[in-house]
């Protein structure tokens, strides 16, 4: 894929991986749409970035196709979707509230299907397209306290597997991103502890990194499903 000019919309982009995917792709050359649920933090972002922003919940249908109106209206079209936005919830199986269980589900699951859905839309029109979802390495193994937060990361791989065979036959390219542990705001979100000092944990720029590199293998092949480690990570 080539970047330069090309349309990109990051969901959760104002801050952590996504405002680092949105940064990367920005730097290459593309024109970027970010949305986020907070309208100041998603105002200074997009200033930073140079970034069209759109205030939307990811896991609210009516959001979702508001956000496809906005992004039609300001780049005409879209070539690429980064399915970023998500958060955690870590507890024991036997601690674990519904509620908690269906927000967790409602935006890492729910809410990556509705913007994956329309943009398949859009994208099996032009016959051309790029959804990269951010799983985690939580996607692959199972944990302890990990019911919510892992089992919505395993659904997103699976839907990304059911997405690629649907989508490969419209030259629609599907990619998964599974970072492990990166230095961003999500364990302060989750309630747990990180050390945000540490310098052999990953960053946003490497989970970025990844990212551009998938998306700028030429179109007539694509990596389907990409994990990034830190090489010696020193608790």
């Amino acid at each position: 894929m080539n970047l330069k000019g090309a349309t990109a919309l990051v969901t959760g982009g104002s801050n952590g991986i996504g405002l680092a995917i949105a940064k990367r792709l920005t730097a290459a050359g593309a024109k970027v749409a970010i949305t986020g649920r907070d309208e100041r933090r998603l105002a200074a972002a997009a200033r930073a970035l140079g970034a069209h922003p759109i205030r939307a919940d990811v896991a609210k249908e009516a959001d979702v196709l508001r956000t496809y109106t906005d992004m039609v209206r300001q780049f005409d079209h879209l070539d690429l979707l980064v399915n970023n936005a998500g958060f955690g919830v870590i507890k024991p199986l036997v601690e674990m509230e519904l509620a908690d269980f269906e927000r967790v589900f409602a935006t890492n699951v729910a809410g990556a299907m509705l913007m994956a859905r329309e943009a398949a839309r859009h994208f099996v029109q032009r016959k051309s397209g790029h959804i990269v979802n951010i799983g985690s390495t939580a996607a692959v193994r199972g944990a302890a306290k990990g019911t919510a937060y892992y089992g919505s990361k395993f659904a997103l791989r699976g839907m990304t597997e059911c997405w690629r065979a649907e989508l490969r036959p419209f030259n629609v390219r599907v990619i998964l991103v599974n970072p492990s542990e990166v230095l961003t705001d999500f364990y302060a979100a989750a309630g747990l502890p990180q050390n945000t000092e540490n310098p052999t944990k990953l960053r946003g720029d490497d989970i970025a990194h990844a990212v551009q590199s998938a998306l700028e293998m030429d179109d007539r092949g694509f990596i389907t499903e990409l994990t990034v480690f830190a090489t010696n990570p020193k608790d």
